[in-house]
């Protein structure tokens, strides 16, 4: 990953957080937009975890409440290396999922109920992985900033509507408080969309590597797209400078990488895995530990390639 780029567009992100303070208090406000960037991301460092996990109404489970998946999140845990995280369940029909926490020491791992019921032990498998993967890399507490700066330009902008209007009091004028409503949140979009778009990736071929089996990925990811195109996910409607932090965009289908997307094109991520299936006969080597083994389902159900 090119950890200098994202770090590019992070100062760009917070770069234009001081900007609209700028156009709204002049050089004193884009002082004022400074700290309260700064003050946004300790904040969002100590609590962006659970503010997301409580607006998708994701529960804890344990091994006692959910044995299976917390059995699945745990073999992958140690295959890649990493403490164990915490597992949340949402209730949500879209199969989709995320992880978030500032460190690998205090991650966790969210899937939806649609996600447990749609996809096979394997296809599941691969999902959790993706996500193992962003922790390893440290990538659930920039994502969680990023949406956390990302959602405070767009109020900041709102903010500025009210208070920028009037040039006398050096603020852009009705004009262009208008134009810094609408330009300022899209964007605080495109940068946001660039570093989800540097990780995905990256966290797929991981992924692909802790689970052993690029195709179980692969396949999952061609699931779940079909899936959001059809069953909406409304708190991600609610919430979306979240959106990024879903291992697909839960808001909307994209047909081509493109600017606006908060993920690659799935079928581009899809032929990735299939290149790196070809190079590796189809497995990987593990990445730490052999390959976990142990029922997905019970009461006579399936089991996949591990049991």
């Amino acid at each position: 990953m090119n950890y200098f780029r994202t770090a590019i567009l992070l100062a760009g992100l917070t770069g234009l957080f001081m900007g609209v303070g700028y156009l709204i208090g002049g050089a004193s406000g884009a002082m004022i937009a400074l700290v309260v960037a700064a003050g946004t991301n300790i904040f969002a460092y100590w609590n962006s975890d659970r503010m997301v996990l409580s607006m998708y109404g994701a529960h804890e489970v344990d091994a006692g409440t959910a044995p299976d998946l917390h059995r699945l999140v745990t073999e992958l845990a140690v295959r890649a290396g990493l403490p164990m995280p915490r597992v949340f369940v949402m209730d949500n029909p879209q199969p989709n999922a995320f992880a978030t926490g500032r460190n690998p020491q205090n991650a966790a791992v969210a899937v939806t109920t649609g996600l447990m019921q749609s996809l096979s032990r394997e296809e599941l498998a691969g999902v959790i992985a993706h996500e193992l993967a962003h922790i390893k890399h440290h990538d659930t507490l920039l994502m969680t900033i990023t949406a956390t700066i990302a959602g405070a330009i767009s109020m900041l902008a709102q903010f500025g509507m009210f208070f920028g209007g009037n040039r006398d009091n050096n603020g852009p004028g009705i004009i262009g408080s208008l134009a810094m409503m609408i330009l300022a949140p899209i964007g605080a979009m495109l940068v946001q969309m660039a570093i989800s778009r540097t990780r995905e990736y990256a966290a797929d071929e991981m992924g692909a590597r802790i689970c052993g089996q690029p195709m179980w990925l692969a396949s999952a990811l061609a699931r779940i797209d079909n899936a959001a195109h059809q069953i909406p996910n409304m708190e991600a409607e609610r919430a979306p400078a979240t959106a990024h932090m879903f291992i697909i965009n839960p808001l909307s289908g994209q047909g081509m990488d493109n600017l606006f997307a908060t993920h690659p094109s799935t079928e581009n991520r899809i032929a990735a895995l299939q290149k790196l299936a070809g190079q590796s006969g189809g497995g990987l080597a593990p990445e730490t530990t052999p390959a976990p083994r142990g029922p997905w389902n019970r009461g006579g159900a399936r089991r996949g390639p591990w049991g």
